[in-house]
């Protein structure tokens, strides 16, 4: 049905209409609102219309026999031969293919292609039709909405990296982790090949001097590359602060004002710097330098030869944003990192306290003590003590292992023969504190006693040093010094407040140690002439004995042992603990044991004498409990007779196992006399018995069972039936430097 059919009649204007209509299908071809071309399989064009000829400005003879590739710009012919054929051979049609065609004049013309291919019955193809659309003002839509696409990303990605920036400077706590965050986030939001934050410091004592430079964190930035620019800003560097964000380009302007910086650009292969100021409250406290540059790992660069990137203002703004949030995270880094300082001071003033308040042995507290100082406060402590033989040197460190060797080569040159202008020997004679802020060569020649003296301390790369005299009393007991290297730096008046502070708990405990030193040497004579005598020589054992005093207190105990030759072949064994570690219980132990010699007389069994000491005690008026075990053994059979009142079972170690013998306690010596009752048993040849005092099991820090335990663990693991080497092994495995309580160990081995 016709368009006048259906409008119900005839019209002025249907002659016309119809003409249209039935216009010849050639000049809708030719004229046509869109291109239309056919090629061969080879892509030679064998009809084109008017349209796309009139688009590319060539007529059709010129166009007819030519490739279609060959109109397309260099991208279109890459993907007609890559995509556009291909897709055609796999699906038989295309639509919308983005080409760019190139007209007569060079220009381009965006386009959309759509095409199809006519194949014979065989599937061969014959023919490429395709209908080419002008797509100038589309492309030119799309591309402006990716631009605006991309500038939401940036807004996008700058905020990101802003709220990165904020939620970390948060949890930093230190000048370093502020430091990082700054860092690494600015590298990463301008794709920086490098970046550093330095912080500008002046010198109080020197307000004219030039401001420093101090790097406190560099990410790929060349090695030089700071100090040339700090050497670049020279005097003006307050000024060049205060400029804000700055770009420093490499051009041929920059390499004949400041070659060195120019020279590290081009090695580092950077382009451009960006300099950013740090600032908190109106005050610069440093810059966050970025270092831009084509990187060597950058295989395709999409920029023009020789044209550099711009600093955007959403860049600059971001910087300026970025360095005052650092700078406000700086001053509270420094707050805290102030306040922990502090905190630290008094830590290691307390920590000094309890150190000293728990010495024992005053050459090896001081030595702890030296070790803490070099640890914390300085990185070379000397200490200096009087004594009966004159001044002694008890403890000298260095916070270095490396350079130990050096810290122990000065013990040959202690007080009595340094120099008087060393500071030292002025703060014992002047009973003041010596401080000496500035150490330089001229004063290690002024204060060395020779040339040995004085390559050390060059060594030392010593910057200051502190004196101060040891007094308690009234009287000058010695001197602390401490000295600072080049890596720690001068110290500060805190740090020599709290030498200070520390010699003066070190002279108290130094007065109280020489009064308690005369108690030491008593206790000691005391103890060598209550102890018995070495074992004695038995035919078919072989034994050894070992005493330890604790470490706390007098040194001297309550603990002993003895080995008696019986009458006949029996030898007695014993081992016994009196209850404290004082000169009351080495005097008891000294009772004890000589009542004990003399029960031996009529050789009673070891219960016999458990029941005559628990009911004689009263007699002897022994002003301690004490608990101890009673043996005999007959060296030739092995018979073996045990009784115990109130003391841990002996062990026994035969053939690489260890166990307790189940000997049965009675109530211990000095408590209500109970029956004892009595063991026997056999020693195996080769076996060994181990006779001990409960300070071998026992720790503060552990449940006593877990001794018992670890002293069976050790007896197993010894791997000898020797005496003296089983002795060692259990001291070496169960004890340590500082004890508890007194130890008495008897190791008896049946040959």
């Amino acid at each position: 049905m016709t368009r006048r059919q259906k409008s119900g009649g005839p019209g002025p204007e249907d002659g016309r209409l119809d003409h249209l209509l039935e216009d010849d299908p050639a000049e809708l071809y030719e004229n046509a609102p869109m291109g239309y071309l056919s090629t061969l399989p080879d892509g030679r064009i064998v009809k084109v219309n008017r349209t796309f000829c009139d688009w590319i400005g060539r007529p059709a003879d010129e166009v007819l026999g030519e490739h279609f590739q060959g109109l397309l710009s260099m991208g279109g012919r890459v993907y007609y031969e890559t995509h556009l054929v291909p897709l055609l051979r796999m699906q038989g049609a295309v639509r919308e293919i983005a080409l760019d065609l190139v007209r007569a004049d060079g220009t381009a013309l965006a386009c959309l292609a759509n095409a199809v291919e006519i194949r014979d019955d065989d599937g061969v193809p014959l023919l490429m039709r395709a209908t080419v659309f002008e797509a100038t003002a589309r492309r030119r839509y799309e591309r402006g909405m990716l631009a605006a696409q991309r500038r939401a990303e940036e807004s996008e990605r700058r905020s990101l990296t802003l709220q990165m920036v904020v939620s970390d400077l948060a949890a930093a706590l230190s000048v370093g982790d502020v430091a990082s965050v700054i860092v690494e986030r600015s590298r990463e939001a301008l794709h920086a090949r490098g970046s550093a934050l330095v912080l500008v410091e002046t010198d109080p004592h020197d307000p004219d001097a030039s401001p420093a430079l101090q790097p406190v964190r560099a990410d790929g930035m060349p090695d030089n590359l700071l100090q040339e620019l700090r050497d670049a800003a020279g005097s003006q560097l307050a000024v060049e602060l205060a400029r804000g964000v700055r770009s420093i380009v490499l051009d041929d302007r920059l390499r004949g004002v400041q070659p060195g910086l120019s020279a590290a650009m081009a090695a580092g292969q950077l382009t451009e710097l960006v300099v950013a100021p740090v600032s908190a409250d109106g005050r610069r406290l440093g810059v966050l330098v970025l270092a831009l540059g084509a990187g060597p790992d950058d295989l395709i660069d999409l920029g023009r030869p020789g044209e550099t990137a711009m600093l955007t203002t959403a860049d600059v703004n971001l910087l300026w944003t970025i360095g005052r949030q650092a700078g406000q995270a700086l001053e509270r880094a420094r707050l805290h990192e102030e306040t922990a300082r502090q905190a630290e001071r008094a830590s290691f003033l307390l920590e000094a306290a309890r150190l000293l308040a728990e010495a024992a042995d005053v050459a090896e507290t001081v030595d702890r003590l030296a070790g803490l100082v070099v640890g914390r406060l300085a990185d070379v402590c000397v200490v200096d003590l009087d004594s009966d033989e004159g001044l002694i040197r008890p403890a000298v460190r260095h916070s270095d292992p490396a350079r130990a060797h050096l810290a122990e080569e000065l013990r040959a040159h202690h007080l009595p023969r340094r120099s008087k202008a060393h500071p030292s020997v002025h703060a014992l004679q002047s009973g003041g504190t010596q401080w000496i802020r500035t150490v330089d060569d001229a004063f290690l020649q002024s204060v060395a006693v020779d040339e040995a003296h004085l390559e050390v301390m060059r060594a030392l790369d010593l910057t200051a040093v502190a004196a101060v005299p040891l007094t308690a009393e009234g009287r000058q007991l010695g001197v602390l010094t401490i000295a600072a290297d080049t890596r720690r730096g001068p110290f500060t008046v805190a740090d020599v407040e709290v030498a200070e502070q520390l010699a003066l708990q070190l002279g108290l405990v130094v007065a109280r140690a020489q009064r308690f030193d005369l108690a030491v040497r008593t206790s000691h004579a005391l103890q060598a002439n209550l102890l018995p005598p070495a074992p004695p020589s038995l035919e078919g054992l072989a034994i050894a004995v070992r005493y330890l005093a604790a470490t706390y207190g007098v040194d001297v105990g309550g603990d002993f042992y003895d080995v008696v030759q019986l009458p006949g072949v029996e030898v007695g064994l014993a081992v016994g603990d009196v209850v404290g570690h004082d000169i009351t219980a080495a005097a008891t132990m000294g009772q004890l044991r000589s009542v004990y010699r003399a029960l031996l007389a009529d050789g009673p069994a070891p219960g016999v004498i458990v029941d005559r000491l628990q009911t004689g005690w009263p007699l002897l008026s022994l002003r301690r409990m004490a608990t101890a075990l009673f043996a005999s053994l007959d060296p030739v059979s092995g018979r073996l007779r045990i009784a115990s009142a109130g003391h841990p079972p002996p062990v026994l170690v035969d053939g690489g196992r260890a166990g307790y013998l189940p000997v049965r306690p009675s109530r211990m010596l000095g408590a209500p006399p109970s029956q004892a009752v009595e063991w026997n048993g056999l020693l195996p040849r080769g076996a060994s018995l181990v006779l001990f005092t409960d300070g071998l099991v026992e720790s503060r820090s552990a449940d006593i069972d877990e001794g018992f335990d670890l002293l069976l663990a050790a007896a197993s693991s010894a791997g000898t039936s020797d005496p003296d080497a089983l002795c060692d092994h259990l001291l070496s495995e169960l004890t340590g430097a500082h004890r508890a309580d007194d130890i008495a160990l008897l190791v008896l081995t049946r040959l």
